[in-house]
């Protein structure tokens, strides 16, 4: 006998987007798990589902990855149009890279490269808008691994800048935010990525593999302190959660 579900009786759970076979939610969903949240991990680039409602999710965080938002696989098609579901309902919702990438273009909007084919793969500069100042207070800079960014879509507020890469934080209605930088980063996923993606450091406006790791042991802090803050405003605890009509009142 299947025993009807009750969200009362469960682990509250977060749905997690992965696109490579190996992907991690590095530091999002080891935070996630100390909050009290279950991590449901899909990958529907390998052929998993998603959801048709998020009734049985608090949340939903979509990672990023080495493909495009513009390219023609389905699956990418596929998470666009979902990103519908959790803007529809409400419910928390954080595109991370190409998450936020995709978010975009849920939205209408467009997601290109850099008019002179610079790059962000390192550490670059992050500055915060008024808004953004009133919500948290924000690391000077932040990591980056991209090649293409998002514009600004009439539904959507910008939180934080950059020189390169305007837009790299927004805010959709109360509880949806994409931001193009990656928190979730560890040590161990730096070492993964730098080796792996090596050939990308040649790229106008890439850093060097040395500073990646300079970077990180003067900026990381800074950026755990700001997800640790960011997480209490998107999606507090599993038995606090975060209540989003307050998030526009001045912190």
């Amino acid at each position: 006998m299947i025993t009807p579900y009750d969200p009362r009786n469960a682990r509250p759970k977060i749905l997690i987007v992965l696109h490579q076979e190996h992907s991690s939610p590095g530091r999002v969903g080891q935070e996630l798990v100390k909050r009290g949240f279950g991590l449901d991990i899909r990958k529907p680039r390998f052929g998993d589902s998603l959801p048709e409602s998020m009734d049985r999710h608090a949340g939903a965080v979509i990672f990023g990855g080495p493909m495009s938002a513009n390219d023609p696989d389905p699956f990418v098609q596929k998470e666009i149009d979902w990103i519908g579901v959790p803007l529809k309902e409400q419910k928390p919702f954080l595109g991370i890279c190409l998450g936020a990438q995709m978010m975009v273009k849920q939205l209408g909007g467009s997601v290109t490269g850099h008019k002179d084919e610079l790059v962000e793969i390192g550490y670059y500069p992050l500055r915060p808008t008024e808004r953004g100042k009133c919500m948290m207070d924000w690391p000077q800079k932040v990591y980056q691994w991209h090649r293409e960014g998002f514009d600004l879509p009439s539904d959507a507020e910008l939180l934080a800048t950059s020189p390169t890469y305007q837009n790299q934080a927004i805010r959709v209605g109360p509880n949806a935010y994409g931001i193009q930088f990656h928190p979730e980063l560890t040590h161990q996923m730096m070492v993964k990525w730098t080796t792996k993606g090596a050939p990308r450091m040649a790229l106008p406006g890439a850093q060097q593999r040395r500073d990646h790791f300079a970077g990180r042991f003067i900026y990381d802090a800074a950026v755990k302190k700001w997800l640790d803050r960011f997480l209490d405003l998107w999606i507090g605890t599993a038995n606090a959660p975060a209540q989003h009509t307050t998030l526009k009142a001045a912190e």
